[in-house]
Formats: C-alpha cells, sequence, structure tokens
C-alpha cells in the first residue's frame, strides 16, 4: 500500500502538523513525522480540510451528456477539492426509480474522482403528481436517503406532507426547491428595482419564502426532515431561524453565487447570470453570509448546474437557468465568508464537508476527522494564492461560470480519496 506523508500543514486552519496517509487511511497525526518511502507533499503555510461534500449537484447523466457526465462532473468536482457530491434526479430519464439511481450510483464507481452518491426525485417524472419509488430507491445498491424535485418546487401541499412521512420512516430527508410556481410564471429575475428598470419579468422573495414556511410547518406536523435548496432571501433566513427555534428538523444551504453576487449584474443582460433562484439584492448577501455564520444555514451547495454554451450563449429570455460552480465554491467561500473574519476555517470544513456530510447520511465515509484511523479524504488549499478565473482551464464538460474574468484567492493543490490524488499540484492526477 502506497504512503503519503503532508508536511507542515495547518490542520483545520489551526497549527502546523504532518499527516501520514497510509494506504486509504489516516495512520499519523502529529509533528516531526517520517516514513521509509512515502510520498512526501510539502504543505508549509496551506490549510488542511478534511475532503469537501456538496449536497447539491447536477451531473446530467444520463441524458445530458453535451452538458456533463459523471466523469467530467467528477473531475471537476476533485478539482474543486470535492470527495463526495450528491447528484441531483433531474435528468433525462428522471431518477425516479431504483433503476437508474443505481446507474448513477455505479458510473461514480467507475469515474473515480470522488464518490457519487445519487438524489431520488420525490415526484415520478418531476411532476409533483405522484410519489416516486422512495423506498425502492432508499432499499437499491445506491442507498439513496436524499429526495429531490430540484428544478422544480413539490407545490401540491398533500404530495409533500406525504413525501415527508413516507421518508422519516428510514430517516431520509426532502430536499425542497422552494418556488412557488404560480407567483413566479415568467419570471427572469430577481424582482425589485432592477428589474422594473429592465423590464425583465420579476421573480419575488415570497414565491420562495411562503413555501419555506409552509414546509418547516408541514415537517413539524409530520416530525419529519426537510432541507432548503439554494436558499436566496433574507425573509427565508428568519423563516429558518424561527424553525429552528421551535425546534423543527430544519436544514438549509447557500450557494456560492449568492454569497457574492447581485441582481446589479443582470443590468449586462449577460445570460451567465441567469439562475434559479435569481440573484437577489445586496441586503440579502449580507443576510445569507451572517446567517451561514451564525449556523442558521447550515452548509454551502454549488448547485453545480452546467449548460452547453448553445443554451446560454443566447439572448435573455432564451437561455437556461444555472451556473457552474465546484471547480470556484472554496474560492469564493475564503473571500467572502474567511477573508472577511466571519468564518476560520474550521467553521469552512464543518460547512463544507462535516454538515453536508451529516446530512446526506454519509458521515462514516465522508466529513470526517483529521485525524488517526480515519479515511483519507483530504484537501489541502494554498489560501494565500491569488488567481484569474479561466473557464478554458476546467475540467467541467461546460463553461457557463459568472466568474470569468474576476481574481478570486485560494487554490486546491492536492485531493484525496481514500488516500489517492485526484489532483496533485493544482492538476488532475
Amino acid at each position: 500500500m502506497s504512503k503519503t506523508l503532508i508536511r507542515g500543514a495547518k490542520v483545520l486552519g489551526g497549527e502546523a502538523q504532518d499527516v501520514l496517509i497510509d494506504g486509504e487511511t489516516i495512520s499519523e497525526v502529529g509533528t516531526g513525522l517520517s516514513a521509509d518511502g512515502a510520498t512526501v507533499v510539502e504543505a508549509a503555510g496551506q490549510v488542511l480540510l478534511p475532503g469537501l461534500v456538496d449536497l447539491h449537484t447536477h451531473l446530467r447523466e444520463p441524458g445530458r451528456e453535451d452538458s456533463e457526465t459523471v466523469l467530467t462532473g467528477t473531475r471537476a468536482a476533485a478539482s474543486g477539492g470535492y470527495t463526495a457530491v450528491f447528484a441531483m434526479a433531474n435528468t433525462f430519464p428522471v431518477a425516479d426509480t431504483a433503476g437508474v439511481v443505481e446507474q448513477v450510483y455505479r458510473l461514480g464507481k467507475e469515474s473515480g474522482y470522488c464518490d457519487v452518491q445519487p438524489i431520488g426525485a420525490v415526484t415520478i417524472g418531476l411532476e409533483g403528481k405522484k410519489l416516486s419509488e422512495l423506498g425502492a430507491m432508499h432499499e437499491s445498491a445506491a442507498r439513496v436517503t436524499v429526495f429531490s424535485d430540484d428544478g422544480k418546487c413539490v407545490d401540491d401541499a398533500v404530495i409533500m406532507r406525504r413525501a415527508l412521512e413516507y421518508v422519516k420512516a428510514f430517516g431520509g430527508v426532502i430536499a425542497q426547491h422552494a418556488q412557488e410556481p404560480r407567483l413566479t410564471e415568467g419570471a427572469q429575475m430577481n424582482e425589485g428595482i432592477v428589474s422594473a428598470e429592465l423590464g425583465l419579468g420579476g421573480w419575488p422573495a415570497v414565491a420562495e419564502e411562503s413555501i419555506i414556511a409552509r414546509d418547516v410547518l408541514l415537517a413539524e406536523h409530520v416530525g419529519s426532515r426537510v432541507h432548503i435548496c439554494h436558499l436566496s432571501t433574507a425573509g427565508s433566513v428568519e423563516i429558518v431561524r424561527w424553525a429552528k427555534s421551535r425546534g423543527i428538523d430544519v436544514t438549509a444551504e447557500v450557494t456560492p453565487h449568492h454569497l457574492l453576487l447581485t441582481d446589479e449584474l443582470v443590468r449586462s443582460y449577460n445570460p451567465v447570470y441567469k439562475v434559479n433562484p435569481p440573484l437577489r439584492t445586496e441586503r440579502d448577501v449580507v443576510a445569507l453570509r451572517e446567517a451561514l455564520a451564525d449556523g442558521t444555514i447550515d452548509i454551502v451547495a454549488t448547485d453545480h448546474a452546467p449548460h452547453p454554451h448553445e443554451d446560454k450563449d443566447c439572448e435573455w429570455a432564451a437561455a437556461a437557468m444555472g451556473m457552474v460552480g465546484l471547480e470556484t465554491a472554496l474560492s469564493v467561500v475564503q473571500q467572502t465568508m474567511v477573508e472577511t473574519g466571519l468564518l476560520d476555517w474550521a467553521g469552512v470544513a464543518e460547512r463544507m464537508s462535516f454538515a453536508p456530510a451529516r446530512i446526506g447520511g454519509l458521515s462514516h465515509l465522508h466529513g470526517r476527522p483529521v485525524s488517526a484511523g480515519e479515511p483519507a479524504n483530504l484537501t489541502l488549499v494554498d489560501t494565500s494564492y491569488r488567481g484569474v478565473v479561466d473557464p478554458a482551464g476546467f475540467a467541467s464538460r461546460s463553461r457557463n461560470t459568472p466568474y470569468e474574468g474576476r481574481e478570486l484567492p485560494g487554490r486546491v493543490t492536492h485531493t484525496f480519496l481514500r488516500g489517492r490524488t485526484t489532483v496533485v499540484d493544482g492538476k488532475l492526477a
């Protein structure tokens, strides 16, 4: 079995330590370590984190391999420091049966760049009318525990209640895309001053907030778990904060782009800024950062949404919604949360590794402490690095990033998946 000695890294941003990896496991953590025949990684000044976990990734396969495949998506994930991703169900065919989730699961096993945990659809065909085979997907080889119609909202309260009741039996969680469809018909961007000036259909905050309010009450009534996908407004933050104060079992995520970008960017009419939910106001951005810092929002999830260039290189109204995010997420979090003093690196590890692994039921494999005896799923970050984002160098098949030409801090230099390097010196192994 191969050995790797990471020398002088700041574990979770703390004191410099050496970490010895033996095979798939961390064998020692301390100072002055040595090991005959080990590959040495000199990591002085760099931060060592547990491998990142993304609870919200679109890998597009099966059906939209022109946008992304499990292979290219996991390569992008590894490049961004991720060792596990949860693959959303809005594929073609939809991941609403045991057969489809097992296909995605096995494709993940074959790709080798990170672990892939499929998310099952809540309703058949994402149509919101009839529950999918939730139990069969959970009992399948993929062992699905997270279910979502992401891309669409489970807007029928009866269907949502039944889903929450069903997954409670095996400890599952419903991840809700909170968007009241009647309030967002024809919506193109956040409803507010900018949408009024541009004459674009507005997407009101209440369309998100009303669904979250309903669903936390349903979760309380049923005694089940609900997770809020890509929370984006200050009002949503207050509802989740209130729900947690009542002891309701709710968790929430925020995307990197909602921590940094605002609807003012839509004035350019560049479809790269068209996303669901839409970019909101500066007030919302501030509220989201504060909520992530104080734990009201539990995790950062990328909502990595790749699209081929023809779906973005067109007029605003016709453009697809979504942004790629796996390869830039940690840099955006460093800029918005660490360099602003809102989080330290231990806090980043909690929100990008420990907590998403717990919510998704992967904490026996991922989001583990950096200590002896634990799986060697690790990410090494050069936090002093500054670089301009160039999507031409992305591992993802798609290039629809809102950060092209923008300087961002930090660079993943090494990613280890069960002791095997998937990224070495910033390049895919």
